[in-house]
């Protein structure tokens, strides 16, 4: 509300209350008020969360991009 910026992993969000100013509760138990309604931060987490899907689909589809190699798992204990 002071006009401060931060930016929040969407996956550590563990919920969303609204009584009415919006409280984001984090998996670690701290939690953020923030000026966005309810029904703008769930739109702004779906909206990521599907620009990483196809971000990802991007890239497996691009022929000129490397692709990973999954290495072997490596003994333990040696």
């Amino acid at each position: 509300f002071n006009g401060a910026q931060f930016a929040v992993n969407p996956d550590l969000v563990e919920r969303i209350q609204s009584n009415p100013d919006t409280t984001l509760g984090m998996i670690d138990g701290t939690s953020h008020v923030v000026r966005e309604t309810l029904q703008e931060v769930i739109e702004l987490v779906r909206d990521w969360k599907a620009s990483v899907l196809l971000r990802a689909r991007e890239l497996d589809a691009d022929p000129e991009r490397p692709a990973l190699r999954v290495l072997p798992p490596t003994p333990t204990g040696k």
